[in-house]
């Protein structure tokens, strides 16, 4: 059982920064790849961003290429994500995930495990 806890979600204005962080307690974090997802409002949850285990492989949803950055700490058991250049099309519950499994990890239906969400509101 894997535990994920996300924070550093909040306000800010179109243009500005916010980092995200997940997390993880419980079993091997490092036997995981990480994913991050986003739901607005009235929407179907999205794919924003994932990370292999060890973290030489990186995935990223076209609408936030250059803008957004995921990133793991293992020895802290924790996923990053670095949102620079934010628009207000970006403003959703951001959701954390672990998976086992190494590929697929544009798709939620591999992640096996998931955190309560943060929201992020951008204003414009």
């Amino acid at each position: 059982q894997v535990q994920l806890v996300e924070s550093g979600g909040g306000l800010v204005q179109a243009g500005g920064s916010l980092r995200l962080s997940c997390a993880a307690s419980g079993r091997a974090f490092r036997s995981y790849a990480m994913g991050w997802f986003r739901q607005a409002p009235g929407k179907e949850r999205e794919f924003v961003t994932a990370i292999n285990w060890s973290g030489s492989t990186t995935k990223a949803a076209d609408s936030v290429k250059g803008r957004f950055t995921i990133s793991r700490d293992n020895a802290k058991n924790t996923v990053y994500l670095q949102m620079n250049i934010l628009k207000p099309e970006d403003t959703a519950v951001y959701y954390c995930a672990a998976t086992r499994r190494d590929y697929g990890l544009e798709t939620a239906i591999v992640y096996e495990y998931w955190g309560q969400g943060t929201q992020v509101t951008v204003s414009s």
